[in-house]
């Protein structure tokens, strides 16, 4: 893939910021910053998905009007007709893939919400940890500008791995999406710096067995050291994890 020398300095930048500590909400923020320099967009948001509650909230937005989110927050979320087709595919998808912009134009959604911030082309990408939404990035270019082309497509699916690591760092919970109950024990471990032979000693595991599950742990998480992973699970796992032993008893894969 052909990168510009603009191109390379703005993903340099912006791997950097996602391999940084922080908040999750400010996280997502920041990589809209970066995301409309790489991209050279106009208008982000973005918003994490509420399966229970069926509807996308927490949003973060850059160059759109306040009251205008507040609407689409109360009403126009219901009646959008192209993001829950964005986020089926996974990966980095133009608007106008989903729904011809002609179409898109005739639509309520584009006229009374898109247009009054100068939403015209956009661009999608929708994170996930299995089945779970982490969050999303939605990018827009005004009128003015051209549509998005498969070069920058190709650059927001380069982002998507780095993103969901990150976002998988900052959002805790007892045992992340996508570990078994015992890699979660073993992340828990690393967490409280005990050392293979006593993670083994603890988990009642072979000291092989316990390399194995660091190895997936590093592939899942994206980590590529223990003290990273350490981090991840410090930050992501809940405190009664962290303190459990071998006294939960074996667990399967």
């Amino acid at each position: 893939m052909w990168l510009s020398t603009r191109e390379h300095h703005a993903l340099g930048r912006l791997f950097a910021l996602l391999a940084e500590a922080g908040d999750e909400r400010e996280l997502r923020e920041q990589v809209g910053h970066a995301l409309l320099d790489l991209l050279q967009a106009d208008h982000f948001a973005s918003f994490v998905w509420d399966d229970a509650k069926q509807r996308f909230g927490q949003g973060v937005w850059l160059a759109m009007d306040p009251a205008n989110l507040a609407r689409y927050d109360a009403w126009y979320q219901f009646r959008d007709p192209i993001t829950l087709k964005l986020q089926a595919r996974r990966q980095a998808t133009v608007v106008s893939a989903v729904m011809p912009h002609a179409e898109l134009a005739r639509t309520e959604f584009f006229n009374d919400f898109l247009a009054r911030d100068g939403l015209h082309w956009g661009i999608n990408l929708h994170a996930f940890d299995g089945a779970r939404a982490l969050g999303d990035l939605r990018i827009w270019r005004g009128r003015h500008r051209r549509e998005f082309e498969p070069h920058e497509q190709a650059l927001l699916d380069l982002v998507e791995p780095a993103f969901v690591a990150a976002l998988r760092r900052r959002q805790p919970g007892l045992r992340p999406a996508g570990l078994s109950a015992r890699e979660a024990e073993v992340a828990a471990a690393v967490a409280r710096g005990l050392t293979d032979k006593q993670i083994a000693r603890e988990l009642g595991l072979a000291p092989s067995s316990v390399r194995t599950y660091l190895n997936r742990l590093f592939e899942k998480t994206g980590e590529r050291r223990r003290a990273g992973l350490a981090r991840w699970a410090a930050a992501r796992l809940a405190p009664d994890a962290q303190r459990a032993g071998a006294g939960s008893g074996p667990n399967s894969d």
